[in-house]
């Protein structure tokens, strides 16, 4: 490359990465230092206390208890999401019956490729206020209206979806994975059409059924794309902040009596509620650096020898 190519290209990259730098790496480190201070947020004076902030933490039972509901997203949330996004893109692609026209999807696969990834339309405060009546604690709910008509709920005691301690983080699961799977859906589709059809038509002529094809075929070839799938879901489990904090009860949501908590959750209640902003910079250092270490010991857990084809 030649030397005015050097000074195109950086002049080119000098503006992204200088906005990067103020606008990315800049807040991440104010944060570190206002971690191992006083501030209360509003005052621009403050004191330095060390670790005095962290070692607080480990003695909050709100902010253990949110880490492990976190725990619990972080293990159901990318397993379920990823076993139905990659069941419902292999049926969609090559789910349906060998022919002259070789293996295809199913019948119609088109059409509910579109009903699958509607929910990605949906933003988050629209989904929300959907899933809020279908949870409604009353027969209004399309959850309690349905049990009801069945005869399986009593219609003067209908179900607390959202105020049950033991339902509470399933019903937000559900709508974390009913959101997510129709995205997915369709990055594992793109990436079954890129595999040649002769692969799956070899495989049908040596004797080989539709689960064999899926375990032997489809998922070594898609591994990349389940692995990449794997970390966004994972970051996804991490925060949640806006879903909890509009769908259950509480400052900041994380009701029935913290059982719902997720650690944004109450980060966001010691920043802006309780004034503790150092505090609450101590709880994002610590949502940073778990979330890398997440994303390092699931690259480095998946990693498998690339398959040509």
């Amino acid at each position: 490359m030649r030397k005015g190519q050097y000074q195109f290209v950086t002049g080119f990259l000098l503006a992204p990465v200088a906005l990067y730098l103020i606008f990315v790496i800049w807040p991440y480190l104010q944060t570190i230092g206002y971690s191992f201070t006083d501030w209360k947020g509003q005052s621009q004076t403050f004191g330095f206390v060390g670790l005095d902030n962290y070692a607080a933490l480990l003695e909050d039972n709100v902010f253990l208890q949110a880490i492990w509901h976190n725990i619990l997203f972080l293990v159901f949330i990318p397993v379920i999401t990823i076993l139905l996004a990659l069941f419902f893109a292999f049926m969609l692609n090559a789910g349906g019956r060998g022919g002259a026209g070789g293996v295809t999807g199913i019948q119609g696969s088109g059409f509910y490729k579109i009903v699958y990834f509607f929910p990605q339309v949906l933003s988050l405060a629209i989904l929300a206020v959907l899933f809020g009546a279908v949870y409604r604690s009353d027969q209004g709910g399309l959850l309690n209206g349905l049990l009801v008509k069945a005869g399986l709920v009593d219609a003067g005691r209908p179900v607390e979806w959202l105020n049950e301690p033991s339902l509470v983080l399933w019903c937000l699961l559900a709508v974390v994975v009913w959101h997510g799977v129709g995205f997915y859906l369709v990055l594992f589709s793109a990436a079954m059409q890129s595999i040649p059809k002769e692969i799956y038509e070899a495989s049908l002529l040596d004797g080989a059924g539709r689960a064999q094809t899926f375990f032997r075929v489809t998922l070594p070839l898609l591994w990349e794309s389940v692995q990449t799938s794997w970390v966004y879901l994972g970051i996804t489990a991490m925060d949640l902040f806006v879903l909890v904090s509009t769908m259950t009860s509480g400052q900041f949501g994380g009701g029935p009596d913290h059982h719902s908590e997720v650690m944004a959750t109450v980060l966001m209640r010691n920043f802006l509620y309780f004034g503790k902003s150092g505090y609450a910079c101590a709880m994002g250092v610590v949502m940073l650096l778990l979330t890398l270490i997440l994303s390092v010991v699931t690259l480095r857990a998946t990693r498998r020898e690339r398959i040509e084809f």
